[in-house]
């Protein structure tokens, strides 16, 4: 009696062309461990001119988002933007696709290589490449790497991505050794986080680019973090450092007070119908330097409420 055919198929893409096994043992032969014959790319010298090419070109994937970043801080302090936009955070979105949030930490992340690149060329006497910079040292790759940084003062920036340099072994360093690094000099210097959810603070902008135009504003603390407080503002939630944020010291009174305020302000941020003059009122109370509206503020404030509710 013939033996019914296999129902196994033959593993063929798991052996090399050049077999030479017969097809009856091919057919048999397991797929999970078949042996793949694959040919080595042999290692080769480059010219002195492809050397050069290659360094240029390394040098700058390296600077890309460091150069991005001095772009659209040039752009945005030369106010580049005005023949066709109102405000630089719309010709962001327009031009370049870039969130408010993601421009900040590209001109952020500038801002700590020039610290970085003034702190080390400082501190060593190496050789230096056209560009002013060390042409031995490792220097940041992506805004991921130095954003960590940021929580450090602009003196300790330096130090900070040397050891996170030395920590990967000579290597650029990845963003979460960068933040292992920054915790571990934090937990040197820890200052008591001593805010409360619910206090009122102010915001101090100070070299923090993220918080451009906020500063002076009021904020209501939303979670108090290690290092940090997240807080509620007019226009959104933010993590702000504690060296950015200064206690109003409210009474309970007042801070129940500020926090009504700030759930109106936050309802209207969030209606679709509100048009731009009651987004400036809200930006308008939203920087206010006392813990209370006057009556023409109210009325101002339920008269948008009361708008926006019958466009709705």
């Amino acid at each position: 009696m013939a033996k019914p055919p296999s129902s196994r198929k033959k593993a063929t893409s798991a052996v090399s062309s050049d077999s030479t096994l017969p097809d009856d043992l091919a057919e048999e032969e397991n797929p999970a461990t078949a042996t793949i014959n694959v040919t080595a790319v042999e290692v080769t010298e480059l010219t002195e001119q492809e050397i050069s090419d290659r360094l240029l070109l390394e040098r700058k994937v390296e600077r890309a988002f460091f150069e991005a970043g001095k772009a659209l801080m040039e752009l945005r302090d030369r106010r580049l933007y005005r023949s066709t936009h109102k405000t630089f955070e719309e010709y962001c979105r327009d031009r370049f696709s870039y969130t408010h949030r993601h421009v900040n930490y590209l001109i952020a992340g500038c801002l700590i290589v020039d610290n970085i690149k003034m702190g080390t060329n400082s501190s060593q006497n190496g050789s230096q490449d056209e560009m002013g910079t060390n042409s031995s040292q490792i220097w940041p790759t992506s805004e991921v790497q130095v954003r960590p940084l940021a929580q450090l003062e602009p003196q300790q920036q330096p130090e900070a991505w040397q050891q996170a340099v030395e920590q990967a072994e000579g290597k650029v360093p990845s963003g979460r050794i960068v933040k292992d690094v920054v915790q571990r000099i934090m937990e040197k210097t820890k200052v008591p986080n001593t805010y409360q959810i619910g206090e009122v603070c102010q915001i101090l902008a100070k070299d923090n680019p993220e918080l451009r135009g906020k500063g002076g504003c009021w904020a209501i603390v939303s979670a108090v973090n290690d290092f940090s407080c997240t807080v509620r503002m007019w226009d959104g939630e933010y993590t702000i450092g504690l060296k950015h944020l200064k206690s109003l010291n409210y009474l309970p009174a007042e801070c129940e007070q500020m926090q009504l305020i700030s759930d109106r302000l936050t309802r209207l941020r969030q209606n679709e119908n509100l048009e731009e003059a009651g987004r400036a009122v809200l930006k308008y109370l939203g920087e206010l330097k006392r813990p209370y509206l006057t009556q023409v503020e109210q009325k101002l404030l339920s008269l948008i409420e009361l708008e926006c509710e019958m466009e709705g």
